[in-house]
């Protein structure tokens, strides 16, 4: 166990992850055992190619492992197709990219706006999306596009987007890698205000390691194998 919180929203047993190469089958992930409960955040440190990814992606539903079970919110994924699985992080997981994936048709407002809409909460979505906009700092800019925003920006509207839906999970891939050291900085300050605010479970992946010591368990991937707290 992870934490001292009781209530697992992740629970991965016996993961395994393997895929077909030119030389082979290539394994990405061997026997992973995970659990992360409410509230709590977790880094998942690795060099690039660890496969740090790959379990990210695995553990929200957005792919499928070769072996073993994962639990999320007490569903079993493997017994819920594609649209099952969308269904079940509608409103309940966030995402934080390194590229920030906004969409560039939209403005910054609009981005957030369209998260909380997914979620659920459609008559209060430009409200929740202004508050949430606030808070990142960013109201003055609401109606840019995202090419109108600098990196550090972009990247405040895709926390501000992943927040705004009050999610139980949030799941982040190298949130500050394409972001100098100060904006970084300034970055991992508003993910983790916004996180403990909400009570957040975070997860992220990262192979910086003054990021991964803000969290209160580190996990290393190392050869497929995620060994214990570090």
């Amino acid at each position: 166990m992870l934490t001292t919180q009781t209530k697992p929203v992740i629970e991965a047993s016996h993961l395994h992850k393997q895929i077909a190469g030119p030389g082979g089958i290539l394994t990405i992930l061997r026997d992973v055992e995970l659990q992360v409960n409410a509230g709590a955040a977790v880094a998942i440190l690795g060099a690039s190619g660890s496969g740090k990814t790959t379990l990210l992606g695995l553990l929200a539903g957005l792919d499928t492992p070769t072996g073993g079970s994962i639990k999320l919110f007490d569903s079993d994924l493997s017994q819920l197709d594609e649209d099952g699985r969308a269904a079940l992080r509608a409103g309940r997981v966030g995402f934080v990219f390194q590229s920030f994936q906004l969409l560039p048709g939209l403005t910054a407002l609009e981005n957030i706006m369209l998260a909380v809409e997914l979620g659920g909460d459609l008559p209060q979505s430009k409200q929740i999306a202004l508050d949430t906009i606030d808070r990142v700092g960013l109201s003055a800019r609401a109606d840019h596009y995202p090419d109108q925003l600098s990196g550090g920006e972009q990247q405040r509207v895709a926390i501000a987007r992943a927040f705004a839906a009050r999610p139980e999970i949030l799941f982040a891939d190298e949130p500050t890698g394409n972001l100098d050291q100060n904006t970084g900085g300034q970055i991992i300050d508003l993910m983790f205000s916004l996180q403990e605010a909400h009570n957040t479970a975070l997860v992220l992946v990262t192979h910086d390691v003054e990021l991964a010591d803000r969290c209160g368990d580190h996990l290393l991937l190392d050869d497929g194998v995620l060994k214990g707290q570090q």
